[in-house]
């Protein structure tokens, strides 16, 4: 308490005027400075509303790129209808055949049937274009008829089975995806089972969870779920699968369920059986690629590894050699 009396009778004496000028400088500096360093709100607010405004350029500009690519693929669509309507491309024979095949590599709507129409024929019209160019340009360049015979052989190959190959492996692509993300969703249905669910809850709600990790069997199994719950009968969404994909892991996975459901069998046996099928199938797979890789890779051994260890190996003594047969004729 000694300071705190001291402090006080310095206050008291002569001091205090300094005192009192010291805060008044102090206040007025505070001031100035404050005036000096505060920045100017409007400042402040035109750089918000320019920032504004950029956003709102940004948005126009990716709106209105938006609507010329929707523009753009409405008016390539309209062109295609109009082809297919003209030329009545839409009322072949092989039109379900057509169908099943696009729905096996993931195509189920009506334009894709359209496009894949419009592009089987018009296609190889437009190799036969191609062929006819390339015809006039060799008849200016030197190309010998050999090579001329393959490029137009190639040509007249892709134009006639292209798209049909295309397909085909898209499809092929997709199937074995399925493949792949089947004993998962197996095992997601067993506990889905066990838990208490039904058939179509629980395919919803393993259609639901492999969205992220499968898409393409989270999105056939949404289908199913809600196919079963607007079709009479369960049984034909199933089936309806099977046509869809062409499995025959899948034809099995629906025998069982409609097996099942008509006697009355736990659903989760059946799953559980299934699943355990499909990862022993999985993982024998895996072992018969296991088993292939050593015959697989001795053709690169060869080519591009032994050569190499020849060189290292043999190398240094074929230089040693010829600097001492070098050595001998000096």
């Amino acid at each position: 308490m000694t300071w705190i009396t001291t402090f006080i009778g310095w206050l008291q004496g002569d001091n205090s005027p300094v005192i009192l000028a010291s805060l008044v400088a102090l206040a007025a500096l505070t001031m100035a400075w404050g005036g000096l360093v505060t920045r100017d709100p409007i400042g402040g607010r035109l750089k918000e509303l320019a920032k504004m405004r950029d956003g709102l350029r940004t948005n126009v500009g990716a709106a209105r790129r938006n609507q010329a690519r929707e523009d753009f693929r409405q008016s390539s669509l309209n062109l295609m209808r109009n082809s297919v309507a003209k030329f009545n491309l839409m009322r072949g024979r092989q039109i379900e055949k057509i169908s099943a095949r696009l729905s096996r590599a993931g195509w189920r709507s009506r334009d894709a049937m359209t496009g894949y129409l419009f592009a089987k024929g018009f296609f190889p019209l437009l190799v036969m274009a191609g062929g006819i160019l390339f015809l006039v340009v060799r008849s200016q360049v030197k190309i010998s008829p050999t090579l001329s015979l393959i490029a137009v052989s190639v040509a007249a190959l892709c134009g006639l089975f292209g798209v049909d190959k295309v397909i085909t492996m898209i499809g092929d692509a997709r199937i074995k995806r399925l493949t792949r993300a089947l004993p998962d969703a197996l095992d997601l249905l067993v506990i889905c089972a066990e838990a208490g669910l039904g058939l179509d809850a629980a395919i919803a709600r393993v259609g639901v969870e492999m969205g992220q990790s499968a898409p393409d069997l989270s999105d056939e199994l949404l289908l199913t779920s809600a196919e079963m719950n607007f079709l009479p009968d369960r049984q034909l969404a199933l089936k309806n699968l099977v046509m869809r994909t062409d499995m025959m892991k899948l034809r099995a996975l629906v025998n069982s369920l409609i097996q099942s459901e008509r006697f009355g069998t736990p659903l989760a046996n059946a799953l559980r059986v299934l699943s355990a099928e499909f990862r022993e199938e999985r993982s024998m797979r895996a072992e018969e690629k296991a088993a292939r890789l050593p015959a697989i890779m001795t053709i690169p051994l060869i080519l591009f590894v032994l050569p190499s260890i020849f060189m290292i190996v043999i190398g240094p003594a074929v230089i040693h050699i010829m600097d001492n047969f070098k050595g001998v004729h000096h």
